[in-house]
């Protein structure tokens, strides 16, 4: 009868399985948080592009020609403010993927530990079972006198 195989260190294991978990949860939300971040950069290139184009279309007097220039000062404020940010989410997110990296490296750094010893275990069951016979066979081997 072979012995069930333990590994040790399984709690270990499940702890940096757990690890790896939350480190992907929180790569997820800063790869949702970077999305949104240039869906408004974006937003905001595309406003600032069409603000453009039409004043190069229309004729204004001064009046339209100040409020024309303070909205696109605006958008053009609102536009380094939030590229700005997207920068800050970017770096957040690489770091947040290498974090998700070195976790998943550790624990399959483990499951490998595991996977070896577990061979190595029936390896060495598999060798005492077929000693167990071969004694066992030769225990009860009568030899013939001829």
């Amino acid at each position: 009868m072979t012995r069930p195989f333990s590994f040790k260190l399984q709690r270990v294991l499940d702890y940096r399985s757990q690890l790896e978990e939350q480190a992907r949860g929180a790569l997820a939300r800063a790869q949702a948080a970077r999305d949104e971040q240039a869906a408004r950069v974006a937003d905001i290139e595309s406003r600032l592009g069409e603000h453009l184009t039409r004043s190069a279309e229309a004729n204004r007097n001064a009046n339209e020609m100040w409020l024309w220039r303070q909205y696109k000062d605006a958008l053009e404020q609102d536009l380094f403010r939030e590229r700005s940010a997207l920068s800050q989410l970017e770096h957040k997110l690489h770091v947040r993927r290498q974090e998700a990296v070195d976790r998943s490296r550790d624990k399959k750094l483990l499951e490998k530990l595991k996977e070896t010893q577990a061979r190595k275990h029936h390896a060495h069951e598999t060798a005492r079972e077929a000693k167990e016979n071969d004694e066992m066979a030769t225990l009860r081997y009568e030899h013939e006198d001829i």
